[in-house]
């Protein structure tokens, strides 16, 4: 892809309103600010959920609490992991989808994915490494590797993070839990996913780090 047609599909992305023009369902309660950042060059991608309110309000994502934790189990610096030339970061939904009726986020919006995440990632042919984070990620990004619907929990699929790691195929997926402060219990429970997957994951990253 040329430059020029590189930069109008991250415009086409960041002017995007189709959650609110041709909605799957309600619409969306706010205005749209789809937040992604990407270069051709990539070599890394952060596949999460969809930006949170601080996000929307700021457009930097993992600009919190989960974004230390994240950066932390990479083993990289903000300069790094903000660094859109080495890292991309593809959220299965480019806008905040607002929150339900406990105050938590709601699912990424379903316009968003089949819209643009094939038409990204066919743009990025030096990805050498995806961090699929949380089960809406995982769930896409697994069942397009094995053709077939992927329903293992997240606690399983990152349990059997080696195998994913150690297929024969790239980029290589790397399939983590939220970073947020939410899954603390989760981590204290797991605590293989420090001692084993972490390390291995920081390696990765320091190959493409130089």
């Amino acid at each position: 892809m040329s430059a020029s047609a590189y930069e109008r599909l991250v415009a086409d992305i960041r002017g995007c309103r189709a959650c609110v023009v041709a909605p799957a369902g309600k619409p969306l309660p706010h205005a749209p600010r789809p937040v992604v950042r990407v270069a051709p060059s990539a070599r890394i991608a952060v596949c999460g959920q969809a930006p949170g309110a601080r996000v929307h309000a700021s457009g930097i994502p993992f600009d919190d609490a989960s974004g230390v934790r994240l950066r932390s189990w990479m083993g990289v610096t903000p300069a790094q992991f903000y660094d859109e030339r080495k890292v991309a970061i593809l959220p299965m939904g480019f806008c905040f989808p607002g929150n339900d009726a406990k105050g938590g986020d709601l699912p990424p919006r379903r316009e968003c994915a089949p819209l643009w995440r094939d038409k990204v990632l066919a743009q990025l042919p030096d990805l050498e490494l995806m961090l699929l984070v949380g089960q809406y990620a995982q769930r896409w990004h697994l069942s397009r590797r094995f053709e077939r619907p992927w329903r293992t929990g997240l606690t399983d699929t990152v349990r059997d993070w080696r195998t994913l790691v150690h297929a024969n195929a790239r980029p290589v997926l790397i399939p983590l839990p939220h970073p947020s402060w939410r899954n603390t219990g989760w981590l204290k429970a797991n605590p293989w996913f420090e001692a084993e997957l972490v390390p291995e994951l920081q390696s990765r990253v320091r190959l493409m780090m130089p």
